[in-house]
């Protein structure tokens, strides 16, 4: 499959029906806690969709605080969602940052997550969000960021590498995350 024109938007009500398509289908934006994670977004548009929506965008990390697949409660770091679309939903991908610029905290896996839906994987859409979203961390004056994979994810690691990512470990999650084994991957980002 070749690539599709498609954009990176902010969540708005004009793109909620897609999205909300997408998780009854069986799709999860959070690749570690899959259908629970799913239900919970479900839930969350059902009572407020509008509340739900501008969660989605949280540079001052204002909002509360993030669940771990343990069901510990994790504090919120500065960041944002955005939908891939191509004229319908396609996909979600999320960047957060520390304040301050530094490191990550333990507990948080990466700068960047991403989920494509399998009905709209192939189509380079998940590598088109990336180096979108690293030209906002470019922007942001981060001197790189940080994703991980599982090993067994060679999908998500050509995108990583596509958008010149570079393999730095073989590490064990956090037990919070049930301490399977992971690969962290690196992107220099160079000056904006």
């Amino acid at each position: 499959m070749t690539a599709m024109t498609c954009e990176i938007v902010r969540p708005g009500p004009e793109h909620l029906a897609g999205y909300v398509d997408a998780l009854r289908r069986g799709w999860s934006p959070d690749n570690v806690r899959g259908a629970a994670a799913a239900r919970e977004e479900l839930a969350a548009i059902a009572e407020d969709a509008a509340g739900f929506l501008g969660r989605m965008h949280d540079p001052e990390a204002r909002g509360g605080p993030i669940k771990a697949p343990d069901g510990t409660l994790m504090p919120r770091l500065p960041g944002y969602r955005r939908w891939i679309w191509d004229g319908e939903f396609a996909g979600s991908i999320g960047f957060r940052w520390t304040a301050d610029g530094g490191p990550l905290p333990p507990h948080v896996l990466g700068h960047i997550g991403y989920a494509v839906p399998p009905w709209k994987q192939g189509l380079g859409y998940a590598t088109l969000a990336l180096a979108a979203v690293l030209d906002d961390a470019r922007a942001r004056g981060l001197a790189f960021v940080e994703l991980t994979t599982d090993p067994d994810n060679p999908a998500s690691q050509r995108v990583i590498e596509k958008n010149g990512g570079r393999l730095v470990e073989r590490f064990a999650k956090p037990a919070i995350y049930g301490g399977a084994e992971s690969l962290r991957w690196r992107i220099d980002l160079g000056p904006a």
